[in-house]
């Protein structure tokens, strides 16, 4: 389980089957003091995959900057970057997904535009 904020427009795609999958990502922070002192913050950005309805409900609600709630198996998939050098990241194949709040700015209160549910 995550509470982040979408760091990218989510992706819908079809498998060859015409199973609906949807990718985003998703960015969780954690502000901290230091020993000495200084105030930090980490990120930590996590890849969310969502498929059949959600995927449909997920590509036509949620948004760039949105804040929203994940739930799902967590997966660690290792990779080989172009350069040889090795990499990994941090997959949600999302089972829940909540929306909490649409991105300030957009023109409209946090009330208006939510999601129908």
């Amino acid at each position: 389980m995550i509470i982040g904020n979408v760091g990218q427009a989510p992706e819908l795609r079809y498998t060859p089957s015409g199973k609906a999958v949807c990718s985003f990502s998703v960015a969780t922070s954690h502000r901290y003091t230091d020993s000495t002192g200084e105030r930090k913050e980490e990120t930590t950005w996590f890849n969310i995959s969502a498929w059949e309805r959600l995927a449909e409900t997920v590509n036509q609600y949620v948004t760039k900057g949105m804040q929203i709630y994940v739930e799902g198996r967590l997966a660690l998939r290792t990779y080989t970057t172009k350069d040889g050098k090795p990499g990994a990241s941090l997959d949600i194949h999302a089972s829940n997904i909540e929306f909490l709040g649409r991105p300030k700015g957009q023109g409209q209160t946090e009330a208006e535009g939510d999601p129908p549910f």
